[in-house]
């Protein structure tokens, strides 16, 4: 029995957790924490703003934060999902930077029932991520970046843990505002499964570029994702986003996500649909201390999420 109950726990979890079909745990992991970055598609490693939140993205990018950032971020998910995240950013010297961030995601009680489809009670479910940062600047163009990091897992009496983590590079020309990035995320593996099989990570390997148009307020950027996973084809893979910079105060922000159009496209059996999946919009405003940032756009099928930052310097 048992056994039984821990498949309807895996069960109700995976459909929870995410919309995409993912064969790889702590798929939580794989939801944008920045607003800017979920305004340009979901998926950006190569923005090179004073936001704090690139730490969940690429661990270089903190080289560009302010010293003594505090960011929180809260974003809706679906009904009964509640998802919270916040980081801090420390400048150690003048060319190394380190941070500290985590991120929560719980979702809401669940029924619980026997191998004869009885209900016995509830349960709940979460997934926590905590990890540290650090960046470097290597010359006058690169950055490196590492975050380690462990993942929990919780459902019902059950839990697993993994340790992983990020690596990232940054090249950043300020003259011409080009901007390329490599990142590798979730690199890793579980230290304690649910039961006896250990599960594969959401390793993400993703190739990133930038560029403002020199006398104009237009930046665009085109990220490939999942590079590792050859499953779909190269179109798939990319990630466009395109933003207006309205002086150095405000920005507006369009994008569109490929892959996740893909995976969320419904079929009624004769049409598909993908229902606005995909498709991202945001923006945000930077003031001397505060910093502001919102998105909207649609990580499940059942619901779309609005994502907030708060940014300050301390």
């Amino acid at each position: 029995m048992k056994k039984v109950v821990l498949i309807v726990v895996l069960l109700a979890k995976t459909l929870l957790s995410m919309a995409q079909e993912s064969q790889t745990a702590y798929n939580f992991l794989r939801l944008p924490v920045s607003a800017h970055v979920a305004a340009l598609g979901g998926d950006n490693i190569t923005l090179t703003d004073d936001d704090a939140s690139f730490i969940f993205h690429n661990p270089a990018l903190i080289q560009f934060t302010t010293d003594r950032t505090l960011n929180l971020n809260m974003m809706s998910y679906m009904q009964g999902t509640v998802t919270a995240s916040a980081s801090f950013v420390r400048a150690v010297g003048s060319r190394a930077t380190c941070g500290v961030s985590g991120r929560y995601m719980d979702y809401g009680k669940m029924k619980e029932m026997n191998d004869r489809g009885e209900e016995t009670g509830t349960f709940g479910a979460r997934d926590v991520a905590i990890g540290g940062t650090f960046s470097y600047g290597l010359s006058e163009y690169f950055t490196g970046g590492i975050t380690a990091k462990l993942a929990a897992s919780y459902m019902g009496d059950y839990n697993s843990l993994a340790a992983l983590v990020d690596l990232g590079i940054n090249y950043y020309h300020a003259n011409s505002e080009w901007s390329l990035s490599v990142v590798a995320r979730n690199l890793g593996g579980q230290l304690k499964a649910f039961e006896d099989e250990f599960e594969r990570m959401p390793v993400d390997l993703q190739l990133g570029i930038s560029k403002r148009l020199i006398g104009s307020p237009l930046r665009l950027s085109a990220t490939l994702v999942r590079l590792n996973d050859w499953e779909y084809g190269i179109g798939k893979h990319f990630v466009l986003g395109g933003e207006l910079l309205l002086g150095q105060q405000f920005y507006i922000g369009a994008g569109y996500h490929a892959m996740r159009a893909s995976e969320m496209k419904i079929s009624d059996g004769e049409e598909e649909s993908v229902h606005g999946a995909g498709l991202s919009i945001g923006g945000g405003m930077s003031l001397e201390r505060l910093k502001l940032h919102v998105s909207y756009a649609k990580y499940h099928v059942s619901a779309s999420s609005l994502l907030i930052n708060i940014s300050y310097i301390l």
